[in-house]
């Protein structure tokens, strides 16, 4: 589990790159946790979340570790703040 981070700076950056990658005018907090990634309002795709998954580690300074996401479900925002403040270990 990381450390120095916490869960509101962890849900700002999942929330401002999921907006991001669905390319809407909207802030953080326009968007509840329970929204889903792939609805009428965020439209993220396979080859988009690999590309978050990037981002969140170079806008957090962690790595998530290939293995953290085998056999897990990601339907909304939430589903992704949660395996980052799980599983995300900081740079070495």
């Amino acid at each position: 589990m990381i450390t120095g981070l916490d869960r509101d700076a962890v849900a700002e950056s999942v929330k401002r790159v999921v907006i991001a990658e669905s390319r809407l005018p909207l802030r953080p907090a326009d968007i509840p946790d329970d929204e889903p990634l792939n609805g009428d309002v965020l439209n993220v795709n396979s080859l988009g979340f690999v590309g978050m998954l990037v981002r969140l580690e170079d806008e957090l300074d962690v790595v998530l570790p290939d293995d953290l996401f085998v056999g897990r479900a990601f339907k909304t925002v939430h589903d992704l703040i949660e395996v980052v403040l799980l599983g995300a270990e900081p740079l070495r």
